[in-house]
């Protein structure tokens, strides 16, 4: 059949792949994932495959969709505009650029920190073939925005990321110093908005700290209840923490997540 089209769902090269009729009808899917292929109708399995080839790698299962959980319904009636999964690290900071005058000091603290989110996320997207699911720049009331929000195997941690620029970091109790700037209210911070982000997904949400690019980081003896995260330790440390999440649990809170009317709610 010809005139099928393939479509992406979440961010380029995440997520599956749609395979529409021209009337924008889905008649299959590309999990890449588990690399399955589901189709609606056997009639099209072969227009299918020949839509699909260049993006698949391997060997394929090729089947009918799996009967849909609670989170599958969920996922499918959530409208385009609605759905988070699809933000870039830093996704806010892409637009206030754009508008931010040139030359600023503003511009340059922007920057910095758009640099710092971009590593951290990628430092974290590449945990989901481990069983986690990420999103970032997640809007929250009062708070502003959580950088990056993940769930996984080890739980749900909501990060707060942090420009190193190359310097020695102190964390404490209360505030964050890095090299000679005025302390900055960070810890306090990231324990307030993972209390919020816990009451609006009904689960516990650990607070976390990433420091990109810090020369060294100093974390006070009684800081137990923030994780402190950094590019060369963050993946390795999550991937091994010890299970608390099962992968239906996974699921369904990413599902509920990566709803901006979860968070936008009264």
């Amino acid at each position: 059949m010809r005139g099928l089209k393939v479509l992406p769902s979440g961010r380029p090269g995440r997520g599956r792949l749609y395979v529409n009729l021209p009337d924008g009808q889905a008649v299959a899917w590309y999990d890449r994932q588990a690399n399955r292929i589901s189709v609606l109708a056997d009639d099209h399995r072969e227009a299918v495959l020949a839509a699909l080839r260049p993006y698949l790698s391997g060997a394929v299962s090729i089947g009918p969709p799996p009967v849909p959980t609670a989170a599958d319904l969920r996922r499918l009636a959530l409208p385009p505009d609605a759905d988070l999964a699809p933000n870039r690290p830093g996704e806010a900071l892409l637009g206030e650029l754009t508008h931010a005058p040139a030359g600023t000091r503003a511009r340059h603290r922007m920057r910095q920190e758009l640099t710092a989110q971009q590593r951290m996320g990628d430092a974290f997207d590449a945990l989901e073939p481990d069983g986690w699911r990420v999103l970032h720049c997640v809007p929250l009331p009062r708070f502003g925005r959580i950088d990056h929000l993940l769930i996984g195997p080890a739980g749900i941690f909501c990060v707060r990321t942090v420009p190193g620029r190359r310097q020695r970091a102190v964390v404490g109790d209360l505030l964050l110093t890095v090299g000679r700037t005025e302390p900055r209210p960070d810890p306090r911070w990231t324990r307030r908005a993972a209390a919020a982000a816990g009451r609006a997904l009904s689960a516990e949400v650990t607070p976390a700290l990433a420091l990109a690019d810090a020369s060294r980081i100093d974390v006070a003896p009684t800081v137990r209840d923030i994780h402190v995260l950094h590019p060369p330790t963050a993946t390795p440390y999550l991937a091994n923490s010890p299970t608390t999440l099962q992968p239906p649990d996974i699921e369904a809170l990413f599902t509920l997540a990566r709803d901006t009317r979860t968070w936008l709610r009264p």
